[in-house]
């Protein structure tokens, strides 16, 4: 799936693993994504989220979509700060998912996102 997200890829993302369930990825922040305070933009930071999130609720093979997310931001980042994505699944229950992702830099927590899932089709 992420080899087909031109999005991800023009963001600069990366994924470094994905599957049963589980995914990884990461993006460096530019200059590009800070907002008026010089800080990281929160729509990148829930996007970083958002992809691992996708990625690992399609690492299982049917095709997946997000029905709804949340996200908490818990400090900011700059330009420079590189960050990752941790998404793990922690229940499926028919067509229906739950998945939390840690977004970290440097060892500390920026963000914790609750994506829910909805499998749409076969792969």
């Amino acid at each position: 799936m992420f080899d087909r997200d031109p999005a991800s890829k023009a963001a600069g993302m990366e994924l470094l693993d994905a599957g049963n369930g589980q995914a990884t990825v990461r993006m460096a922040v530019t200059a590009d994504m800070v907002n008026g305070h010089a800080i990281t933009h929160g729509g990148y930071v829930f996007m970083v989220a958002d992809t691992a999130f996708a990625c690992a609720c399609n690492s299982r093979g049917p095709v997946t979509v997000a029905a709804g997310a949340d996200v908490a931001f818990l400090r900011s980042t700059r330009a420079g700060d590189v960050l990752t994505a941790y998404a793990r699944e922690r229940v499926v229950q028919g067509r229906s998912g739950i998945y939390d992702v840690t977004v970290t830099c440097e060892d500390g927590v920026v963000a914790e996102f609750r994506g829910r899932s909805r499998t749409i089709g076969a792969a």
